[in-house]
């Protein structure tokens, strides 16, 4: 499937009314931004990714237009991608070992969390002090009065003792623990439950733990645990979007989903962090007050701002967008955009970046304080092969766009 496709229960869909039945629950009244729910049927929206229901695996992969939509192309795509975007790929120690199948993006993500597991629990879990406070036969620690006086009146043998111990048993480790768990309850692949279950051996001193957005939030890692960072990132993932089958107990839902609008503005962040931070300043999501009253202001956001580090440049806007523009310039509404993020930012040069074949198309906008103009370009993707193209191609089409605002390249 890709994005914005549909998927109906008939004949030979993986779509069965039971695996709808149980997307109609996840849906929920409030609804879910991954998709709409349509007559026996969804609609996928912007995100891509996998939804796992049960032992259904559902793949919603990304294309900006539907030209040639190989499905193995643009999977390889997306995960080039989320790749870039995460950092991931540099702490994966043998991409070779990543076997990319038909639930590929599901799968690397498992076995991305079973590689940083495993590294931590190789190096050793880390230990923390933890205040502990329980009845026992022989005085620990110091005597916790409030509890001798409501537990032991009648057990006079037995102390109520509150001390300090320091072991395995806190929250890092419990996320862990609990992403375990939760993966030992779904469908995955063979080798994967075998390690997940090697894992889980490691863990045995842990307790186990419900893991909520608000513990997730309050971690914080210092020097000794940020080592642990991956496999948070990952865990994070996995348990907020992890919703168990509480009335049947086998159809639990797993959805891994990325919104492709930021996927791709974060991609393109990086590559021009990576290649133009000799001559710009790369900031992205800036927002700036362009209204306010009494009671309210609004503002406005460009995706990413380009800042010269000299002064003979200019500051340049790009707004990135993942689709194929239909006619041959820019919509309107995309101009108008622009337009505003030129007035507001004080710059004279933005480009509207779309993934598609190499164009460029330049106009200026006429106003009577002075002109500034905008670019439509589109960049390719992909390479002839139908792998992602690297950073430095695509960061080269920039230059020569930017090439045509500034005589310093």
């Amino acid at each position: 499937m890709f994005e914005h496709d549909r998927l109906l229960v008939r004949e030979g869909s993986p779509l069965t009314k039971n695996t709808f039945e149980q997307l109609v629950l996840y849906h929920g009244a409030n609804g879910t931004p991954y998709f709409s729910l349509l007559h026996k049927g969804v609609k996928f929206n912007q995100f891509v990714g996998v939804i796992q229901v049960g032992g259904t695996t559902i793949e919603v992969l990304p294309k900006p237009d539907r030209a040639g939509a190989d499905k193995i192309v643009w999977r390889n795509v997306l995960i080039s991608m989320l790749r870039t975007v995460t950092g991931i790929e540099a702490g994966v120690t043998s991409k070779s070992s990543l076997r990319l199948n038909r639930n590929s993006i599901f799968d690397l993500y498992i076995e991305l969390f079973l590689n940083e597991c495993e590294r931590i629990t190789h190096q050793g879990l880390s230990k923390k002090y933890r205040k502990v406070t329980e009845n026992q036969t022989a005085l620990r620690g110091r005597l916790h009065m409030p509890g001798q006086i409501r537990d032991n009146l009648i057990h006079k043998e037995r102390f109520h003792a509150a001390y300090s111990t320091y072991d395995h048993n806190h929250i890092l480790n419990q996320v862990l623990k609990e992403t375990l768990r939760v993966l030992s309850l779904i469908t995955i692949r063979t080798d994967l439950r075998s390690r997940v279950m090697r894992q889980q051996l490691c863990f045995d001193e842990v307790s186990d733990q419900r893991i909520t957005e608000e513990k997730l939030r309050r971690i914080r890692l210092n020097r000794q645990t940020e080592r642990y960072a991956e496999a948070l990132a990952i865990a994070r993932l996995i348990l907020l979007n992890y919703h168990p089958d509480i009335s049947k107990g086998n159809n639990h839902i797993l959805a891994l989903m990325f919104d492709m609008n930021q996927l791709w503005e974060l991609f393109v962040v990086k590559v021009l962090k990576h290649h133009l931070s000799q001559r710009y300043r790369v900031m992205a999501q800036q927002s700036r007050v362009f209204w306010r009253s009494a009671q309210s202001r609004k503002r406005l956001k460009p995706d990413i701002i380009l800042d010269p580090l000299d002064e003979q440049s200019g500051r340049i806007i790009i707004d990135t967008k993942w689709k194929t523009p239909t006619d041959s310039g820019p919509s309107d509404n995309d101009l108008r955009q622009i337009y505003a993020y030129n007035q507001l930012f004080g710059s004279s040069h933005g480009i509207l970046l779309y993934p598609g074949s190499n164009t460029r198309v330049t106009g200026r906008f006429q106003t009577e304080k002075g002109q500034s103009c905008c670019t439509m370009l589109k960049v390719n993707v992909t390479d002839q092969s139908g792998n992602l193209l690297k950073g430095d191609v695509i960061g080269e089409s920039l230059r020569m766009v930017m090439g045509c605002y500034t005589h310093n390249w």
